[in-house]
């Protein structure tokens, strides 16, 4: 178990590791490693690897939102069968369950607020089920997955002179 913590701990923070480098890290041999992602593979703990772009940065113009959206359930189907379709959308990035004063958390990226705004009335608030969303489109994001994506900035102290 205590493998299998390390190895997920040490793909989270960079996915590009190789067996034989979390070895070294673990303390582990290459072949056990190999063997323990293999079978968290198989499992499906590990779905995938991927990179985390900072979109400041990025030459391709992205534009993100949060969209809170508030739900009426279906009998039999609950949040399950609303999430279900809204995930389908090729716009929509993470679907969540919340708690609080909306149901559903949506992250999607577009290229311009436009085409945010766009979904959320053709697509999102159309759907049976929806009775309320509220968009919040991301200004600046400062850490993401637990990269920090900005800078420290070293305020310049004025020179006081007598």
């Amino acid at each position: 178990m205590q493998l299998t913590q390390e190895i997920l701990t040490l793909l989270q923070q960079d996915s590009t590791l190789s067996p034989k480098a979390i070895a070294q890290m673990t303390g582990s041999d290459e072949e056990t490693v190999r063997a323990e992602i293999e079978r968290l593979r198989d499992e499906g703990v590990i779905l995938g690897y991927t990179i985390r772009i900072n979109t400041e940065k990025s030459p391709i113009p992205t534009v993100e939102a949060m969209i809170e959206v508030k739900v009426s359930p279906q009998r039999d189907l609950g949040y399950n069968d609303i999430a279900r379709r809204i995930y389908k959308f090729p716009e929509v990035e993470s679907v969540f369950l919340m708690s609080g004063a909306y149901d559903l958390a949506v992250k999607i990226q577009a290229p311009t607020m436009q085409a945010i705004s766009a979904f959320v009335w053709e697509k999102l608030a159309v759907l049976d089920g929806v009775t309320g969303t509220a968009t919040l489109f991301i200004m600046r994001k400062y850490k993401e997955n637990g990269t920090i994506l900005v800078e420290d900035e070293v305020p310049e102290r004025l020179v006081i002179t007598p």
